[in-house]
């Protein structure tokens, strides 16, 4: 096991830039998942540090050595990809001995090695068996095993679910998680599903255009995300965001169509009358008597999703939509106005311009990390 460090590091390709300096230190046996929308780095990142993509400028360390020039077989690291990359003409057992027989092995280590792996994924009444007759998710917990037997000090994973259905992804965060538990070696997690981010991360790198915009835990992010990007992209469904005017004390905002909508105690001070973007997750809203409401829409669509259940419909009969999650079975009809209420306490507010979050001037509210 080793620390993985990443200090300021670029990448371009001619002259496009695609990664922007990102800086993480991971430590020994954490495990950190990058997370991101198509398109946004978190796999280029992840194949400088398995020296897939050099690095243009900037350093990565594994434990002590830096690797930016080491050879991807020098660097102890182990990738499990998304397809998979079995060879089909071979067994289970062969598929797992293959990179230890290269590097010439004794057979008595292999085989030690490859069976308790096959004991830890469960895979030892397949050994035998070629992929074409694996389960998706066999096949998964074989390429997994290809690399446990490796005993490698890193183990990368680059979207290792996105082949598989819905229900064995669960499975599958279930048994990756549990896999990390037993063997503690550090892990670096590259997906665009917030919902495996959220579950098998003891951190997260939340990346936009090859930036990392924050990094915390799962509930840190969640709970205070530090840009809207963040804000917009944590969270299903995700946050309503509105530019909204604060009142000239301080203590509210003006919502599109006449609303207004108490800030928390502390309120806004540092911006009375000026212009700001608000955060609303739709979870965080109740029905209300129509005396009691902050504010109501006029429904548009509604999604029963059985738990819980997704009304959009539109902020104070205006143009601008909201989502709204409420708990079990609703039925309304459309163009029914709703009135509802929202705790003050789950407020989210961001600067206009920078889009990163507002901090009290109290004090109170911690600073989260955010690197650009």
């Amino acid at each position: 096991m080793a620390r993985v460090n990443l200090q300021d590091v670029h990448k371009s390709f001619g002259k496009i830039e695609v990664i922007h300096g990102i800086s993480c230190d991971i430590e020994d046996g954490e495990f950190i998942v990058l997370l991101g929308p198509s398109g946004c780095g978190k796999s280029t990142v992840l194949r400088m540090i398995a020296g897939l993509e050099s690095v243009t400028s900037g350093e990565i360390f594994v434990g002590d050595t830096m690797v930016n020039q080491m050879e991807p077989a020098d660097r102890d690291i182990a990738m499990v990809f998304q397809n998979y990359a079995l060879y089909p003409h071979m067994s289970v057992f062969k598929n797992m001995a293959y990179g230890l027989k290269i590097r010439r092995m004794p057979k008595a280590e292999i085989e030690e090695r490859v069976r308790r792996a096959a004991e830890i994924l469960e895979l030892t009444d397949y050994l035998d068996r070629k992929p074409r007759q694996l389960s998706g998710g066999q096949r998964q917990r074989v390429a997994m095993g290809r690399c446990i037997v490796r005993e490698p000090k890193v183990f990368l994973f680059d979207e290792p679910l996105s082949n598989l259905d819905a229900k064995l992804r669960v499975q599958m965060r279930l048994e990756l998680r549990n896999l990390h538990n037993k063997l503690k070696v550090t892990s670096i997690y590259v997906t665009h599903d917030q919902v495996e981010a959220m579950t098998l991360g003891d951190r997260l790198v939340v990346i936009n255009e090859g930036c990392a915009e924050q990094i915390g835990s799962p509930l840190e992010v969640y709970e205070k995300p530090a840009t809207v990007f963040v804000a917009g992209f944590i969270g299903s469904p995700a946050m309503n965001l509105f530019r909204v005017v604060v009142s000239e004390d301080g203590t509210r905002v003006m919502l599109p169509g006449g609303g207004i909508l108490p800030l928390p105690e502390r309120g806004c001070p540092e911006y009375r009358g000026k212009r700001v973007i608000i955060g609303l997750r739709p979870e965080h809203f109740s029905l209300a008597g129509e005396k009691d409401s902050t504010l109501d829409i006029a429904v548009n669509h509604v999604e029963t999703l059985g738990a819980d259940t997704l009304v959009h419909g539109l902020l104070n009969g205006e143009s601008e939509m909201l989502t709204v999650r409420l708990s079990g079975i609703k039925s309304f009809a459309e163009n029914q106005r709703l009135s509802l209420n929202f705790a003050p306490a789950h407020i989210h507010l961001f600067d206009p311009e920078s889009e990163q979050r507002i901090v009290s001037g109290s004090g109170n509210e911690p600073q989260r990390a955010i690197i650009r």
